[in-house]
């Protein structure tokens, strides 16, 4: 029964289909009827901008909106009031929906897979309620999933040009897909791209291999999104002006958010947002050291010819457990990379150190929540020792499970499609 599910793409593409619909129908029973409410906060930011927009305001009149006027257009049919309200629900779930598509794309075309097995990793993604549930309360990571899972399957089919107008496309709308820049470049050698004629002499001085270095599809790539990331802020900047800067990029670089953070730097951030902070020294403010130094410059240069799926997972689980600020938006950041590397992996290929890393996941998430809900619901001061030490049990599993990945991509194990195929099953 299970099996003839995942030969068929109709029935696994309708399921997922159907399991956003439900959410969304849910979303709008609970909205009327409990004192909490389904849709995220952010979604009424992004409708709220929207509105201003259609009033020939800036979306920036709103404010905490941080993002391109770019999304508050995308959802401007929310503006025409009535059943239009949840027009940028359903947006961002079609969002996941295509990148889910591109996944199955990858996985068929590039890794070689069955079309069943294609289908069954494809839907970590595709019904995964976790993914489904983001998007339809209005988080627009769906659209983001598409940008970079097209970027993905762009670089891997060698479509270079485009490869380069979807990372700069990707970057203005969300800054942080700027750390796949390296691992794209260094993995475009002339050797991967059918270019490197007969041998040469080896190049031993800094120059020759420089000069090796710059090659046509790295300077495309680099021209490509260059422009278009110019582009599109240039075209920003004159309609907006520089709040659109301000909010879309500068803000990012110094933002204390402290709410619904699972980072460790969370207890800081909520001390230094005080007016009357007196810390001279303000230690989140080097988060960025450990984050992009692992992120754009280790992880890239060690794994990134190896698999690149698989170092831009890394890449991404890096600089979300790194990074002053995590919410669980940003999981799906490195969620959409689950479908290339768990076939050869060792979180699905040995089942123990698997449901491990899956428990304790989850359950750092949990306690940080059950403390979380302590603080906002209730009243209680949890920060400490309760939101800390839950703060601090969630980034070392999360810096286990990377080291699990990085051993994993660095050895490059591959199981052949018969082991991998009992492995499967015994999940």
């Amino acid at each position: 029964m299970l099996s003839s599910f995942f030969q068929s793409p109709r029935s696994v593409f309708a399921s997922a289909i159907l399991l956003r619909a439900i959410f969304l129908v849910y979303g709008l029973f609970q909205d009327a009827y409990s004192p909490m409410k389904y849709t995220d906060i952010d979604y009424n930011v992004f409708t709220d901008a929207a509105r201003f927009i259609s009033q020939g305001k800036t979306p920036y009149a709103r404010d905490t909106y941080r993002y391109t006027p770019l999304l508050a257009w995308f959802i401007y049919p929310t503006t025409w009031g009535g059943n239009w309200f949840s027009f940028g629900k359903v947006l961002f779930a079609v969002g996941d929906m295509i990148a889910g598509w591109t996944m199955f794309l990858i996985l068929r075309s590039s890794m070689g897979m069955s079309v069943e097995r294609a289908l069954k990793f494809s839907s970590i993604w595709l019904l995964n309620p976790m993914v489904a549930t983001i998007s339809t309360r209005g988080s627009s990571e769906g659209l983001l999933g598409v940008m970079v899972s097209a970027l993905l399957w762009a670089v891997l089919e060698k479509r270079i040009r485009l490869a380069g107008v979807l990372l700069g496309f990707a970057v203005h709308f969300k800054i942080y897909p700027f750390i796949y820049a390296a691992s794209i470049i260094w993995w475009l050698d002339n050797e991967r791209m059918g270019r490197s004629g007969p041998k040469a002499a080896r190049a031993d001085s800094l120059a020759q291999k420089l000069v090796k270095f710059v090659n046509r599809d790295r300077l495309t790539l680099g021209l490509y999104s260059l422009l278009t990331f110019m582009i599109l802020n240039v075209v920003m900047y004159l309609a907006y002006g520089y709040p659109f800067l301000e909010h879309s990029y500068f803000y990012h670089l110094t933002r204390i958010d402290h709410r619904h953070n699972f980072s460790p730097y969370n207890t800081l951030l909520y001390l230094n947002s005080s007016p009357n902070a007196q810390s001279s020294i303000k230690l989140e403010r080097l988060a960025f050291i450990p984050q992009l130094l692992l992120s754009t410059v280790l992880i890239p240069i060690v794994l990134a010819k190896k698999d690149l799926a698989s170092t831009m997972l890394a890449q991404t689980f890096a600089f979300v457990a790194f990074n002053k600020v995590c919410t669980s938006q940003y999981f799906l950041w490195y969620m959409m990379f689950l479908p290339f590397y768990l076939p050869s992996s060792t979180l699905l290929n040995n089942r123990r150190t698997g449901i491990t890393a899956l428990t304790l996941w989850v359950l750092g998430q949990a306690a940080w929540l059950q403390q979380g809900f302590q603080l906002e619901f209730l009243g209680k001061s949890t920060f400490f020792p309760g939101l800390w030490s839950s703060s601090i049990f969630f980034f070392l599993v999360n810096t286990w499970i990377l080291s699990v990945i990085l051993q994993d991509v660095k050895q490059k194990k591959r199981l052949n499609d018969r082991e991998v195929e009992i492995n499967w099953k015994r999940i």
